[in-house]
């Protein structure tokens, strides 16, 4: 259609055509839905309209006052732009050609506190804001992803037909649900991207155990993987690890040999992280996992190290096969701890933040579409469907019999990884948080007290209620005054 056509026909407009930004487009006209588009270059608009969406009923717009024009009432308008200041600027320059009941979408990777603010703001305007976490990538985009909507609930109505017809589907059931008023959208969104973190490097931790400890070939690894993926570890990670190790270059070499040792990220497993300290939950493996990618940076200092710093490890001896298997266990076992400790932030987050977030509805956003994507999000589910109150993962029959099962080789890898001088910090933190979550006794009375013998900071006593705070003059020097006591 022409790029100046104003006629009010499109269902919904798109801003940004970067590769998430189109694909939603596609997907949206391949449901039956009349898109209007813009994009800040105006020539990404005619390229798209003669390229991908050629032959499309995709409205181009070349300006911002078209653009709304061209939507049907109540406007929806979605923003795949860079998080940040950009969602503000475009959000800026909409508000003048917009009417009180209209709708703008952020679909893009914003901080959860910034879809706080823009929902007060917009609702102040009498405009709805949606703020939504969409994972999948390109292909998810395309084709189907994982869709996690929050903002002002007057607005689900008016975009839950459109979301939940793009989304992926799992058993007929959409992968996109109401999650939460305000950031809950983008809040659940970026709980998704930590454990994405997680779930990675804990691949990553498997395949150099593999690689470097057993001294396996790439190839023989690759099997590996692709045997996994068949079974309790199957996903979409998995899956494409699998694949990753099968490619090769001219030479026949693998291509996964010749890519540097350095990670980047984009800030949501930070993002994750800084959340978990604030609210005080002990988010381990995440911590490590966006940690680990840190240290990976520094790749010239670990090339000095590794000349002058001693391994003083063993080399592997033993069944490898038992060991792959203990690697597996570990991998799965370590993957449980990771989903309950995001759950467990999640459900402090709700608390803090007054969400009604829906556990198993999250697990079933989570089961297609996304990045995350497993078999194992199906157990989850139950698990929640079992008991919606069920205050940790670890706490289900589902769980505890996993854990249990995989316990062994989880300890015996992570000896491994110790003896042959193979980091692993997820596989070892995660068994760290487990032996400390199923401690009945913690030395957190030394650490009382050594806060009590330098600061007066206070403890509590197992003989007296708790809430009841004492004081010991330890040096006799010390006198009776305390300090105010401070809890996480």
């Amino acid at each position: 259609m022409s790029a100046v056509e104003t006629i009010a026909t499109a269902d919904i407009g798109l801003v940004g055509l970067a590769v998430m930004g189109q694909n939603l487009v596609l997907n949206m006209n391949d449901n039956g839905y009349t898109v209007a588009v813009y994009n800040r270059t105006t020539a990404k608009v005619d390229e798209f309209l003669e390229g991908p969406a050629k032959g499309t009923n995709v409205i181009g717009c070349h300006n911002l006052k078209d653009f709304v024009e061209s939507l049907k009432a109540p406007r929806r308008v979605m923003l795949m732009v860079k998080a940040g200041p950009v969602v503000d600027a475009f959000i800026e320059q909409l508000l003048p050609y917009l009417d009180k009941g209209d709708i703008i979408i952020d679909g893009g990777n914003s901080l959860y506190t910034d879809s706080n603010r823009r929902t007060n703001d917009l609702k102040e305007k009498g405009i709805l804001f949606v703020g939504s976490g969409v994972s999948g990538g390109e292909e998810g985009a395309r084709f189907g992803p994982s869709i996690m909507p929050g903002g002002h609930k007057g607005a689900w109505l008016e975009v839950k037909d459109i979301f939940q017809s793009i989304s992926a589907k799992v058993d007929g059931e959409s992968c996109c649900e109401w999650v939460g008023n305000d950031g809950a959208g983008h809040y659940v969104k970026m709980v998704h991207n930590g454990i994405e973190y997680g779930d990675m490097q804990l691949i990553c931790e498997a395949y150099q155990l593999m690689r470097e400890g057993l001294g396996m070939s790439g190839d023989e690894i690759q099997a590996v993987f692709a045997e996994w993926n068949e079974g309790v570890l199957d996903s979409y990670l998995i899956e494409i690890t699998r694949d990753i190790l099968a490619v090769k270059e001219d030479n026949g070499e693998l291509l996964i040999d010749q890519i540097l040792d350095t990670a980047g990220q984009k800030g949501t497993g930070k993002w994750t992280g800084m959340n978990a300290l604030d609210l005080g939950i002990p988010l381990t493996l995440i911590g490590e996992a966006v940690f680990a990618r840190c240290l990976s940076a520094r790749k010239n200092e670990r090339v000095i190290a590794s000349k002058v710093l001693p391994k003083l490890a063993s080399e592997f001896e033993g069944d490898k096969a038992e060991m792959i298997d203990a690697i597996r266990d570990a991998l799965y076992a370590s993957k449980i701890i990771s989903y309950a400790q995001g759950y467990m932030l999640m459900r402090e987050a709700a608390q803090t933040y007054g969400w009604d977030l829906n556990y198993s509805g999250i697990a079933l956003m989570w089961r297609g579409g996304c990045i995350i994507r497993s078999q194992f999000l199906g157990n989850i589910r139950e698990a929640f469907d079992n008991d919606p109150e069920l205050a940790n993962l670890l706490l289900d029959k589902f769980f505890i019999d996993a854990i249990t099962q995989a316990l062994p080789g989880w300890r015996k890898a992570v000896g491994a990884s110790i003896s042959l001088g193979i980091p692993a910090p997820t596989f070892s933190s995660a068994l760290a948080f487990y032996d400390g979550y199923r401690s009945e006794r913690l030395p957190a009375n030394l650490l009382q007290a050594q806060r009590d013998y330098f600061g007066a900071h206070t403890y509590e006593r197992l003989d007296k209620p708790r809430g009841e705070f004492f004081h010991t003059n330890w040096t006799g020097r010390g006198g009776d005054i305390s300090a105010t006591n401070y809890d996480v």
